[in-house]
């Protein structure tokens, strides 16, 4: 069964809100083992919105419309799918006489304009709502089904989950579709595809894909299969060979974040840690403290933008920052340092570098020194990260966790390397 959604509203292709109902109902529909072929946005234009639904009917078994079923000017779905189903929209009185119940129990007077979700396309079924005042619909389109609910998130989820999905499923059978991240940091896309190139042009079922960004890789295996627990059952010997050839590269499987990863050993271990932040401006600090009871491991973060502050906060020498550089593995060292004194911790972890755009004390954009002090270690390494200046904090974040995860779990300590 190929499904599609559509979402209606130009809110969405100008940016001012996140489409995120489509992703939600695709893990929903995945769940049940139906293939999401397609997303489609469009605005809020009727000869638009029928363009896009003709189309998704014609190559989709389900289609599923978010948006657009509300009582004002602009809410024109209903009458798209009314055109591109060929039936005219009939008021219900059934709908009527439940909307002017639901005002009343309101104690609000119901504006005329509210009449027009009555409006239901003949022939088709209406999806109850029990939070809002706009009915769903089912409507058949050729041999697909268009499944339209309101934009609302609440409202969304409420209707697909009382509906939609229990009429998807009784059609489709019983499958399921399961899906797995392998997280990854310290080790570029391109290599990552080259370890893995023939897992990933000689496996149809599971299937891997990756995807970059924020400073890691994500490796994503997809299984398809009668149950949901039989296709997290085939992706599993897949899952190990993955890990196996990566390595330590792998930091989480799952939704887990690397901070979460360091935290939970940082517990285990019992250790403390503090940062000592130049570039990144406390972003590390923000990671590690952002679970609850964080204190029992996080003692706290110094922010040391100028070379004044380096000094003052956390001792860093005046000499070392004139002949080395600010961004320099000594002073990256004596940060690190200053911060486990000053912090009275188990382990610090202090980055100096060049964001950009221009170079900064003569470093070029993207290079960052980060040092890791502990009783039982001491090291530096110099990266080179790329992209803006926001991509630059970021893998460096990254590489500083990362640099905490290696230690705490007894794994090698990269020295300086490109991260690109």
């Amino acid at each position: 069964m190929r499904a599609e959604i559509v979402g209606v509203g130009t809110e969405l292709l100008l940016g001012q809100i996140a489409n995120t109902n489509a992703r939600w109902i695709s893990e929903r529909l995945a769940e049940i083992g139906v293939d999401v072929l397609f997303h489609d946005v469009v605005g809020d234009n009727r000869g638009r919105i029928v363009e896009v639904l003709r189309l998704a009917a014609a190559r989709s078994d389900v289609v599923v419309v978010t948006g657009g079923l509300g009582p004002t000017q602009d809410d024109i779905t209903r009458e798209a799918i009314a055109e591109v189903a060929a039936a005219p929209l009939e008021r219900r009185a059934d709908i009527e006489e439940w909307l002017r119940d639901r005002f009343e129990r309101m104690g609000r007077e119901m504006p005329a304009s509210n009449l027009r979700q009555a409006d239901v396309p003949r022939g088709a079924d209406v999806i109850e709502n029990e939070r809002g005042s706009a009915p769903g619909l089912i409507v058949h389109a050729g041999d697909a089904t268009i499944f339209a609910v309101p934009g609302v998130p609440a409202e969304m989820r409420q209707m697909v989950r009382s509906t939609v999905l229990p009429r998807v499923a009784a059609v489709a059978g019983p499958a399921g579709i399961a899906s797995r991240q392998i997280r990854c940091v310290g080790m570029a896309e391109s290599r990552i595809a080259e370890v893995l190139d023939d897992l990933f042009h000689g496996s149809t079922n599971p299937t891997v894909a990756y995807l970059a960004g924020g400073g890691e890789v994500r490796v994503r295996l997809t299984a398809k299969a009668g149950s949901l627990r039989e296709a997290d059952r085939l992706i599993g010997p897949l899952a190990e060979e993955v890990q196996r050839r990566l390595g330590d590269v792998v930091y989480s499987i799952g939704d887990e974040e690397l901070e979460q990863v360091v935290a939970r050993r940082l517990e285990a271990a019992g250790k403390t840690v503090a940062c000592a932040e130049s570039l990144t401006g406390g972003g590390v600090a923000k990671r590690l403290s952002s679970a609850p009871g964080a204190s029992s491991y996080f003692h706290g973060s110094a922010v040391v933008y100028t070379p004044a502050a380096k000094h003052a906060v956390l001792g860093v020498s005046e000499d070392t920052m004139e002949r080395d550089g600010i961004v320099s593995e000594a002073t990256a060292r004596e940060m690190a340092a200053g911060a486990r004194r000053v912090f009275d911790v188990d382990l610090a972890i202090a980055l100096t570098g060049s964001a950009g755009p221009e170079p900064h004390d003569g470093a070029p954009p993207g290079t960052v020194w980060i040092a890791l002090e502990g009783y039982d270690v001491a090291h530096a390494r110099e990266l080179r990260a790329p992209g803006d200046r926001d991509t630059v904090i970021r893998w460096s974040e990254q590489a500083a966790l990362d640099l905490l995860r290696r230690h705490l779990a007894g794994l090698p300590l990269p020295t300086g390397a490109s991260l690109v």
